[in-house]
C-alpha cells in the first residue's frame, strides 16, 4: 500500500509559478510511475503528465511550461508550474502505478490551485 500526500497549492497571479510536492510512503518509490492529473470545477479529471525510467511526458496543454521530476531519496515527485493561466486552476492529484499500462493504483487526496486573472 502507498500513501501520497501532495503540498504546495495555493492562489497566485497569472505569468506565476508554483510547485507542488507529492510525498509517498513505502520504500519501493522508485519502481513506481508518478503521475499527476488536475480536476477543473465542474469538469472531469484530466491527466498532466508523469514521470517513469522512461522519462517523462505531458499533456499538450502544459508541455513547455509544467515539469515533472522526482527525488528517489526522498520519495517525492514534484510539477514546476510556470507561465500559470487562469485556465489551470484545479485541484491537482498525483498518483502512482507499477505498469506502464494499467491504471494508477494509489491517488492522493489533491490539492487546490487557483490562477487569478
Amino acid at each position: 500500500q502507498v500513501q501520497l500526500v501532495e503540498s504546495g497549492g495555493g492562489l497566485v497571479q497569472a505569468g506565476g509559478s508554483l510547485r507542488l510536492s507529492c510525498v509517498a510512503s513505502g520504500d519501493t518509490f522508485s519502481t513506481y510511475i508518478m503521475g499527476w492529473f488536475r480536476q477543473p470545477p465542474g469538469k472531469e479529471r484530466d491527466f498532466v503528465g508523469r514521470i517513469s525510467w522512461s522519462g517523462t511526458y505531458y499533456a499538450e496543454s502544459v508541455k513547455g511550461r509544467f515539469t515533472v521530476s522526482r527525488d528517489n531519496a526522498k520519495n517525492t515527485v514534484y510539477l514546476q508550474m510556470n507561465s500559470l493561466k487562469p485556465e489551470d486552476t484545479a485541484v491537482y492529484y498525483c498518483a502512482a502505478k507499477t505498469n506502464t499500462y494499467s491504471q494508477y493504483d494509489y491517488w492522493g487526496q489533491g490539492t487546490q490551485v487557483t490562477v487569478s486573472s
